[in-house]
């Protein structure tokens, strides 16, 4: 089918909503209702959590009947610049206590609400009559794909558009080798199956990218919303599944409700509740997943944000359950930065500071908790770090080894080793090879760590943090220089600012260089870098830098961290900020109201209550990347629940 009685109408951005469901999967859209994106669904799920990701349900059209006429409520974007559902009068949107839509139409009112219960691949849609009318139907057609999520879906013969009774539900499996999806509703359903042809995805068209997809749609839901209100259930047939084909529709809604209702009302606000989106299972453990809509779970990733989602809240529980999961998989001292979403794809140890971002979080566990880890789990994740730090100094992959200046270098041609990772094709946008700044930052903390457990690595952080001030200061622009003996070259410097160098001064638990220098840092850091939404990745001025996060893939990436800003980076910057004006109360209430206060109005502008990954370097700063970041969020709550908080001290 193709858009009939459409009217040319613009497609904005919009913002966007989040669903996620704790395994790796999720529900997401705009508020307006469009699909801008791939990967706004209605069911998205993980076959195994968090991984292999399937979109199965992307949505759906609804029609509101009554003898007046019909009306297609629900906004569908298509090619050409054409929407429907433009016969709503009016819609409202709220978010509590999860997103809900009023749409007001000439034939009536009706609210659509969608929640997605945590722990099960499953979705619970509702629509509600807030107006009279007589005699009004509810007409509600699936569109189905069960795509990769990173997909695009289109016309052909092979996909089963036939449903089967399955108890009180019916199945729905349209290729072999995806998950079934099973529907459950108080509606008759009608099997008429059509194509639906050319959605229209203006995120992914200003992204370069496909931006067409047709979706299959086996049949129609008709409610009676004069008998109340209209519900329906999917679910992913996946282990652990709702057996929807055993449940009484009603029950098991207000049962899922209930849960819901209790578990959101636990968090202490709306960001700590969105904090949680990120935590995953993962095996017999838990993860983190880097970003939605598109991200896995990233190492680096993990370990930085698990410090703010997590030990910052005091969950340590949930941080036991990450960090003894990944320690079961290092090798040759190192940590992998990626498991990949397909099957038998191979696991990526491709980072320098993954692991090294594990070490500090994983010390920064084992002094806060006595209760949180049995004796087992301090003695495996002491002995990661142990692993680690000595796989490090020994050398390992990619070049990675101990330096005679007890440095940290690392890199060979073709890798991106540290967060500044962006590549495309052979082309390496920031390689940083030799001796980058934050990772010896790192590296000072991790061989403390380690000199902590063991006898061998006595005074190897204070030949290395001596080295690091010696080598890196920038004397001349009051600075430290961003990577020294570059390409592994004894001398050779990068002078670029970039904001890798707070965490020398401050940005982790050790300020690295003196006081005076610390300050001087942070002032040129603040001067050339520090934006509303966080800190550029390059200063302005420098040949490469990129005002604009803008087009295709290569133009995006060229741009990544040539000047994009980054909102995670306040984290750091904030403390490291406040350690050198000492923590004073003055000092954090300026920053609460100078760093802190614009972050919380971006909870609104985005993703709604999350931190986008990234912004353009120059303003407005127009967020961009995933509108849902794990490390921006995380670090904004370690700040306001740790580094800001009233008792925080030097």
């Amino acid at each position: 089918m193709n858009a009939q009685g459409s009217r040319p109408a613009a497609v904005g951005r919009g913002t966007e909503w989040l669903e996620a469901d704790g395994l790796g999967g999720f529900a997401s859209g705009t508020t307006s209702g469009v699909r801008t994106r791939r990967y706004h669904a209605l069911l998205l799920a993980a076959a195994r959590p968090p991984a292999d990701r399937r979109t199965l349900v992307q949505g759906f059209v609804a029609r509101l009947v009554t003898p007046a006429g019909a009306v297609e409520f629900w906004p569908q974007a298509y090619a050409g610049g054409f929407t429907t559902g433009a016969e709503a009068e009016s819609v409202e949107f709220t978010r509590e206590p999860w997103p809900t839509w009023h749409f007001r139409t000439r034939l009536g009112a009706i609210a659509v609400e969608i929640f997605v219960p945590r722990g099960t691949a499953a979705v619970v849609v509702s629509f509600r009559l807030e107006s009279p009318a007589s005699h009004a139907r509810l007409e509600v057609r699936p569109l189905l794909s069960g795509r990769d999520f990173h997909a695009t879906h289109h016309e052909n013969p092979v996909f089963d558009f036939d449903a089967q009774p399955h108890g009180h539900a019916w199945r729905l499996a349209p290729y072999p080798g995806v998950p079934a999806v099973l529907s459950l509703a108080n509606a008759e359903y009608r099997a008429a199956p059509d194509w639906y042809r050319r959605f229209y995805y203006a995120e992914e068209d200003a992204r370069g990218l496909e931006a067409s997809e047709d979706l299959a749609s086996p049949g129609e839901l008709r409610f009676d919303l004069g008998a109340g209100e209209a519900l329906w259930v999917l679910a992913a047939e996946l282990p652990g599944h709702l057996a929807l084909e055993q449940e009484d529709l009603a029950a098991l809604v207000e049962r899922l409700r209930a849960a819901e209702r209790t578990r959101r009302a636990s968090f202490r606000d709306p960001l700590e509740r969105a904090g949680a989106a990120y935590v995953v299972a993962r095996r017999s453990g838990r993860t983190v997943i880097a970003g939605y809509p598109w991200f896995g779970d990233w190492g680096r990733d993990t370990f930085i944000a698990v410090r703010g989602l997590c030990l910052a809240t005091g969950d340590l529980e949930t941080a036991r359950s990450i960090l003894c999961e990944w320690s079961s998989v290092v090798s040759e001292g190192m940590l992998p930065n990626r498991f990949p979403d397909a099957a038998h794809a191979a696991v990526e140890y491709n980072s320098v500071d993954a692991s090294l971002w594990f070490v500090l979080a994983a010390e920064e566990l084992l002094a806060a908790s006595e209760r949180a880890l049995s004796e087992s789990e301090r003695e495996l994740l002491q002995a990661a770090i142990l692993e680690i730090v000595s796989g490090y100094a020994r050398g390992t992959r990619h070049g990675i080894r101990r330096d005679a200046d007890g440095l940290l270098a690392a890199g060979e041609p073709g890798a991106q080793l540290t967060w500044m990772d962006a590549k495309v094709g052979d082309w390496v946008v920031t390689p940083r090879s030799g001796k980058p700044v934050e990772i010896q930052a790192l590296w000072v903390h991790a061989l403390g760590a380690a000199g902590r457990l063991h006898v061998g690595f006595a005074g190897a952080a204070a030949k290395a943090r001596a080295a690091l001030e010696s080598r890196f200061w920038n004397d001349e622009r009051g600075m430290l220089f961003d990577v020294v003996d570059v390409e592994h070259v004894p001398g050779a410097v990068d002078a670029a600012c970039r904001p890798n160098q707070i965490f020398a001064a401050g940005g982790l638990p050790l300020t690295l260089v003196s006081p005076e220098r610390a300050r001087r840092i942070v002032d040129a850091v603040e001067r050339e870098l520090w934006t509303p939404l966080g800190l550029r990745s390059l200063e302005r001025g420098h040949p490469a830098y990129a005002a604009r996060y803008r087009g295709g893939p290569l133009e995006r990436d060229a741009a990544y961290h040539q000047g994009t800003v980054w909102p995670w980076l306040i984290g750091p910057f904030v403390e490291a900020w406040l350690k050198s004006r000492h923590f004073t109360l003055e000092a954090k209430a300026e920053a609460r109201t100078r760093f802190i206060a614009p972050l919380r109005e971006h909870l609104e502008g985005a993703g709604l209550d999350h931190v986008s990954e990234i912004a353009d370097g120059d303003a407005p700063h127009t967020p961009a990347g995933c509108p849902f970041q794990a490390w921006s969020v995380s670090e904004l709550m370690r700040l306001e629940r740790g580094v800001l908080a009233d008792d925080a001290t030097l």
